[in-house]
């Protein structure tokens, strides 16, 4: 019997580093594979991105159709396009065995609870608003006006960091990345996964000779 993978939600202000905490967690070696989910979105694609592989490029009415199916797990309209994570897509990944984690924000997150009550969420938290700000800053890729924009969004994300399970301060990158395997490990070893894992072995353990 294949091993059910685990759902995780990362969430995060902007410049808190939650993308790059993914990507080096990705890049480790593991017991088991790992993969972050690839959005539904109907806007157009930027240069350089690949359909299925950056998000799955759909129109509106495609779009629409889905949610009058329910399946999304969440969904959410920004800057008047639509994102949403598939709920098909999600479980087949999880049914192979794969980890999967949905970067996602904290209304994403209560969307998937409701569907999902054991998906295990994580809030990535900056050490400080004054060090928020100066990596907002440092990025070189915004004005100012929008990186206030991004700090006021960042205090009403983190508002809601009493709905995570799990909360990782990004001060010390290295920190970060050993906080956030330890907590995938976690759940990987709780009795649940492990009972899933080893029916024969304590099949054995507790036949009668």
């Amino acid at each position: 019997m294949a091993t059910t993978g685990n759902l995780f939600i990362l969430s995060a202000p902007s410049g808190a580093g939650k993308s790059s905490l993914i990507s080096a967690l990705l890049k480790q070696e593991s017991s088991r594979l790992m993969q972050v989910s690839v959005s539904h979105t109907t806007r157009q694609p930027r240069p350089g991105e690949v359909d299925g592989q950056h998000y799955h490029f759909v129109t509106v009415d495609q779009f629409k159709h889905q949610i009058s199916k329910h399946e999304f797990y969440e969904y959410a309209e920004v800057f008047d396009n639509f994102y949403g994570t598939s709920e098909t897509a999600i479980d087949e990944q999880l049914a192979k065995g794969i980890d999967v984690f949905l970067d996602i924000d904290w209304q994403g997150a209560q969307q998937v609870r409701m569907k999902k009550p054991d998906v295990t969420t994580i809030f990535i938290s900056p050490p400080s608003k004054k060090e928020l700000a100066s990596r907002l800053r440092s990025r070189g890729q915004d004005s100012e006006e929008i990186i206030e924009s991004r700090m006021s969004q960042a205090k009403a994300e983190c508002s809601h960091y009493q709905e995570f399970d799990y909360i990782i301060v990004n001060d010390d990158f290295e920190q970060a990345l050993t906080d956030l395997t330890t907590i995938v490990n976690n759940q990987r070893l709780k009795r649940s996964q492990q009972v899933e894992n080893h029916q024969l072995l304590f099949k054995d353990l507790l036949a009668n000779d």
